[in-house]
C-alpha cells in the first residue's frame, strides 16, 4: 500500500469511528510506525480534513451533528455535575476554554461522551496533581459541545440553567 492509499484508509477508519482512534492503533492496523500515522494525519489536516486530536486519539469533526458553545461558571465541586448533564443529554464535551488575562485564550481538549469518560476525567482532576482551567478564571469557562441534534443542545442548556451552572448576563 502506498502513502495515498494509507491516508485514505486512515480517513475511512476515522469516518466510521464514533470514538477517538489512537495513532498506535492505526499504526498497528496499517503496519507502519506511530510516527508515520502522525505525519499522515498532519498532511490530511493540512489538506483540509476536519480531524481533531484528543488525549485519546484522532476523531473526525463534523457530520450531521452540530457544535454549540456554552458559557458556564462554577467551582470545582460542580464540575462532575456539569459534565454529566452534558453527556447524559447526548452531547460530547469537545473542550474547555478560558480567557486568561495574561495568555489569552487557553483551550484543553476533553472529548468526553459518556459517564465512564467523565469518571476517568474526574479521577485525574481530583487526584490533587492538577486543577481545572476554570480555576484560573474564577470558574468562568466555555465548553464546546458536539450535539446529535438541536433538541439535545436545548435539553443540556435548560438542565445547566436549572442547576445554576450557566454564565448568564448580569
Amino acid at each position: 500500500m502506498d502513502a495515498a492509499q494509507r491516508r485514505n484508509r486512515i480517513l475511512e477508519a476515522l469516518r466510521l469511528s464514533r470514538i477517538p482512534l489512537s495513532a498506535a492503533a492505526l499504526a498497528a492496523e496499517l503496519g507502519v510506525s506511530r510516527q508515520v500515522i502522525v505525519g499522515d494525519v498532519a498532511l490530511l489536516r493540512a489538506a483540509g480534513e476536519s480531524i481533531a486530536a484528543t488525549p485519546r486519539g484522532y476523531i473526525m469533526n463534523g457530520g450531521r451533528e452540530i457544535v454549540h458553545t456554552l458559557a458556564c461558571v462554577h467551582g470545582v465541586e460542580d464540575t462532575e455535575k456539569e459534565l454529566l448533564i452534558m453527556v447524559d443529554n447526548g452531547c460530547t464535551v469537545l473542550d474547555v476554554t478560558v480567557d486568561h488575562p495574561v495568555y489569552g485564550e487557553l483551550t484543553g481538549n476533553l472529548m468526553l461522551s459518556n459517564r465512564y469518560e467523565v469518571s476517568q476525567f474526574m479521577a485525574k482532576l481530583l487526584s490533587g496533581e492538577t486543577r481545572p482551567l476554570s480555576a484560573l478564571t474564577d470558574g468562568v469557562h466555555l465548553h464546546k459541545l458536539l450535539c446529535p441534534d438541536e433538541a439535545a443542545f436545548l435539553r443540556t442548556e435548560a438542565a445547566l440553567r436549572a442547576e445554576g451552572l450557566l454564565y448568564e448576563c448580569q
